[in-house]
């Protein structure tokens, strides 16, 4: 391994300290992500509230980050969720990953509170907390681009409008779409009086063995384009989930009531209002549009989460309203389905029009958007809306029934679960809460893929059949695994062996990348085994905050409530059959029978070592 550092910023006293990232922690969790975990285990105290000062904002990259390396754009956003009040992580693409290692850091661990509005600037190795008062109030296009102008070419990675107003499921933005989108980070930093975390550099990323990294890139770029879904990524982008989504009968539709919804949202009809397909840093898949209303996007999430789930069918107004989220700083996942909860609250006459101020419900755009600029500023209905799932606080305890969200981060993925059982085990039990980015076991919907197929790729006993409870925990733990291993190194899922595709990047293919980059050798059962450690890691902070294995659970639509429509009518998640998948899937972690991480692998964690 080689030398890679970090620094922890203290707000509240303006001062800057810097550390090399102990070999230990490289080895055991590589960056990005794992490291982020293992320091938030390390720092963050029990019980504090996510937007005390004592809360810490972590900015991590992985070894990768910034190099050859295929989609080497990832970097990864931490702290305690003011979401949640647990475990808050964020993925997120884009240039500002690669330039925070061009300027010379891997991880930033911001801590106390900025007593104005600031910035930090990271620049060739020197970091700087700067005066943000003219660019406190501007939304997130608008401060990169002053960032730009005022400080040359740099990447910076912003909280808009609802960050500044602790909006709990603010995200933070860098470039047009991409978002470090769950669990409120945006928030959090605009909490700590910080507008942005400015990058720029011109070192460049250490290559241990160059000759080898080009010869890699040549055969991974083969062999990628190898798949079948690369070149429909780069033509459709995630909208073409959708349609398989939607024939399925597996499309969340007004909140989850319906799941089917309009053929008007295939992605074939997305195509007139896109004006080309563009990329991450280091990436030639180019799966994201931009759009011709001055903006990027939608992503598969906009296009279930603001489009079906809230009865619309009119592409446009869908594109504006991830636009209007996009330029507000909002989490596209969270708006949509906080928007739809409150449309059925509204509808059942568990909220009214006293609390509301006025007439709310499904398919009406330009009340959705209204809403979402209130919900920004804190306005009116806008400011209980605001508070996401801790909405049901004022909301009263019934409208809990129709929230759909576990451990009250409200659901990511546009699929409704209940016809796809491993979908169903893999948001209960994820540890950020209902996320479909930490254990989506795609390949579950592949039908025509073989049974050995599906067991070389989940495990002895993996099944053809999405909707049994035989297997489900062995997909999951799979898929658990592998994606923690992808985000400590700075790689982005779409090119993860078992996300979109059964080819892709396996861990050969990372150990290879690790030893072209760093010099070290990584065997794969040892990369394997430190995807195992980071979620074993995340699983103590969330105990340490609350959790217990009750929190592993669904929404209670999806226990009692068949589906309506569609191949998947009737379907439903049947408590026994969830419990087995979740006692097996404890088993295959190696946790207790109460979802528990047992002491010798607790030991082994901290025996990491503590801050430096």
């Amino acid at each position: 391994m080689y030398d890679r550092k970090m620094a922890i910023v203290d707000l509240s006293k303006g001062k800057v300290k810097e550390y090399t990232i102990p070999k230990k922690w490289q080895r055991g969790f590589l960056g990005g992500r794992g490291i982020n975990s293992y320091l938030l285990y390390n720092l963050i105290e029990k019980g504090i509230d996510p937007f005390s000062p004592k809360n810490v904002l972590v900015l991590g990259v992985g070894p990768l980050g910034g190099t050859l390396a295929p989609s080497s754009s990832r970097f990864n956003a931490s702290g305690l969720s003011p979401e949640t009040g647990i475990l808050g992580d964020s993925n997120c693409g884009g240039f500002f990953g690669p330039e925070l290692r061009f300027a010379g850091f891997d991880h930033l661990v911001l801590r106390g509170k900025s007593k104005k509005p600031s910035y930090v600037n990271v620049q060739d190795g020197e970091i700087e907390i700067r005066d943000a008062k003219d660019y406190w109030g501007l939304d997130t296009y608008e401060v990169q681009i002053s960032l730009r102008k005022d400080l040359g070419d740099v990447e910076s990675v912003v909280t808009g409008v609802a960050g500044e107003n602790k909006v709990r499921m603010a995200c933070l933005r860098t470039g047009v779409k991409n978002a470090a989108g769950r669990c409120g980070m945006g928030a959090l930093m605009g909490s700590k009086n910080v507008k942005a975390v400015v990058a720029s550099g011109v070192n460049g990323v250490k290559v241990e063995h160059p000759q080898r990294m080009l010869e890699l890139m040549e055969e991974i770029k083969d062999y990628l384009m190898g798949s079948k879904i690369t070149p429909i990524l780069g033509s459709q982008g995630t909208p073409l989930l959708y349609e398989v989504s939607n024939a399925l009968g597996a499309i969340r539709t007004k909140n989850s009531q319906l799941n089917v919804w309009s053929d008007s949202l295939n992605a074939e009809e997305l195509e007139q209002h896109v004006e080309k397909m563009i990329s991450c840093s280091s990436c030639f898949t180019h799966c994201r549009h931009r759009n011709k209303f001055d903006g990027e996007g939608p992503e598969y999430t906009a296009v279930g989460l603001l489009g079906a789930n809230l009865g619309l069918d009119h592409y446009p107004d869908i594109i504006k309203l991830n636009n209007t989220c996009n330029e507000l700083g909002l989490d596209v996942s969270s708006a949509g389905s906080v928007l739809g909860w409150a449309f059925e609250l509204y509808e059942r006459g568990i909220i009214d029009k006293k609390m509301t101020g006025q007439e709310i419900g499904f398919g009406d755009f330009e009340l959705a958007n209204d809403l979402l600029h209130k919900i920004s500023r804190r306005e009116g209905f806008g400011d209980i809306l605001a508070e996401s799932s801790q909405a049901a606080k004022k909301f009263g305890p019934k409208s809990k029934d129709y929230l759909i969200a576990v451990k009250n981060l409200p659901q990511s993925d546009p699929h409704d679960i209940r016809y796809i059982k491993a979908f169903g085990l893999g948001i209960a039990t994820a540890s950020r809460g209902a996320d479909h980015l930490r254990s989506r076991p795609t390949i579950e919907i592949f039908f025509r893929l073989p049974q050995e197929v599906k067991e070389q790729i989940y495990g002895k006993g993996a099944t053809t059949d999405p909707t049994v409870y035989d297997g489900k925990a062995q997909a999951v733990h799979f898929s658990d695994n592998i994606f923690a291993t992808i985000d400590s190194l700075g790689l982005c899922k779409f090119i993860c062996h078992g996300f979109n595709s059964p080819h892709y990047l396996k861990y050969e293919h990372f150990s290879k990348l690790l030893y072209a980059v760093t010099g070290s050798e990584f065997k794969e059962k040892e990369l394997e085994n430190i995807g195992k450690r980071i979620i074993d890691t995340e699983r103590l902070f969330n105990f340490k905050h609350g959790v217990t294995a009750k929190d592993d659970t669904l929404p209670k639509r999806y226990f009692d409530d068949p589906m309506k429509q569609g191949v998947s009518k009737g379907h439903r998640i049947e408590r026994k059959g969830f419990d087995k998948m979740k006692k097996e899937y404890y088993k295959l972690r190696k946790w207790d029978e109460k979802g528990r991480v047992k002491p010798q692998r607790k030991k082994h964690i901290e025996s990491h070592g503590g801050l430096p």
